[in-house]
């Protein structure tokens, strides 16, 4: 069996030589190992299920899974496997990706000394890489989920690294132990709390993963003004799973989709793939198009259908996709013509000369919330 010391030194090694890992945190990855975070029992995706993967079944398996360079899912279905046999639907924790991992506490800017807020304890991996660069009593995590919490509390105390674990809503912060130097959230939102804001020393960071319904993985670094306003740019991609209470609804084509015999039909000849699969493109849709979710179904013969689900008011759209079509048919259904909007979403971010993610900036105020673009006076109203 290869050791656990073995795989964790060639997990950091494979992060530095893909220059993930900045050169100030890789004594921290060399200190803590990714393994005594992670759960006894994971899931693996396969054939459409979230399956369990038991440590006692196989210990190199479950650690081959452990200093992998991707997300581990360490809970499904709120910790209620719903599925048979352990199975879930639905994943509601996971460690984070390494490579992920290491670019964000990079991009938090913090240094040895500083105090840290952390939404989302997760694992506690990142809690403890944190403490471990910047000091004992200097790191605060927040964990909604009161189970979660307690791994990870167990699992900081017996490595060592003296991390205060609240159990709470991540969306009000920490206020008795504010304010804090730096604020981490690993946990998407769509509406930034104005508390991490508040929460945060006058020119402090705060880093949130910042999500819409239809396009997740644009991470913003903010800095937080004397009025307790943060003003951000987009500085990476990386997708998280939402805060618990802005999850909204699931799409799914058995529960959201019907009526296709009497939807409307109509023709494109616009391409879905630079309209969905490219990511400058998807994060301008996804701030004119709310409560639009997209489904993807595939053919063996490599075609594919595109599927725009909005579960709150049952509108729905499909665009097939044939190799070497040159138009697609649509059908749309409901209050809502989705692909539509979606189409009159992709042509507006064309008109405005297709402006790339570091182009985009978002102003979170205890009022209000706004995007804008290249500069704060331009904002744009979505």
């Amino acid at each position: 069996m290869t050791e656990p010391g073995d795989l964790s030194a060639r997990l950091v090694g494979d992060l530095a030589d893909s220059g993930a890992l900045h050169p100030d945190w890789r004594a921290a990855f060399e200190a803590v190992p990714r393994h005594r975070f992670i759960p006894d029992t994971v899931w693996v995706e396969k054939e459409d299920r979230l399956t369990p993967v038991h440590r006692a079944d196989g210990e190199q398996a479950w650690l081959e899974l452990c200093y992998s360079n991707e997300a581990v899912i360490t809970q499904v279905d709120d910790g209620v496997p719903a599925g048979p046999g352990q199975t879930g639907r639905e994943i509601t924790s996971s460690a984070s990706r390494p490579d992920v991992v290491a670019l964000m506490l990079a991009a938090l800017e913090a240094e040895p000394g500083m105090s840290v807020l952390e939404i989302g304890t997760g694992t506690g991996w990142n809690a403890a890489l944190l403490a471990e660069r910047l000091g004992p009593g200097n790191v605060t995590s927040v964990e909604v989920d009161p189970v979660v919490a307690d791994q990870a509390r167990r699992a900081l105390r017996e490595a060592g690294h003296h991390v205060t674990v609240a159990v709470g809503d991540g969306a009000a912060g920490h206020p008795s132990s504010a304010p804090f130097d730096r604020l981490i959230a690993t946990v998407a939102a769509d509406r930034v709390p104005p508390a991490w804001a508040a929460q945060t020393r006058p020119g402090g960071r705060v880093l949130v993963p910042w999500a819409t319904d239809f396009h997740n993985g644009a991470l913003v670094a903010f800095t937080v003004d004397q009025d307790a306003t943060m003003r951000g740019r987009i500085v990476g991609n990386v997708a998280f799973m939402r805060l618990r209470d802005q999850r909204g609804k699931r799409a799914s084509l058995e529960r959201n989709v019907h009526g296709v015999a009497q939807a409307r039909r109509t023709f494109t000849d616009l391409h879905p793939y630079p309209v969905l699969g490219e990511y400058d493109a998807s994060l301008a849709i996804g701030l004119k198009v709310p409560r639009c979710k997209l489904i993807v179904t595939h053919a063996e013969d490599g075609a594919y259908t595109v599927w725009l689900v909005d579960p709150w008011s049952g509108s729905w759209a499909s665009l097939d996709h044939e190799p070497g079509a040159e138009k697609y048919p649509v059908r749309q259904s409901g209050e809502r013509n989705l692909w539509q909007e979606v189409e009159d979403a992709y042509r507006w971010w064309d008109e405005l000369d297709r402006p790339t993610a570091d182009r985009w900036g978002l102003t979170v105020s205890p009022q209000d919330q706004y995007v804008w673009l290249d500069t704060k006076k331009n904002r744009i109203n979505v």
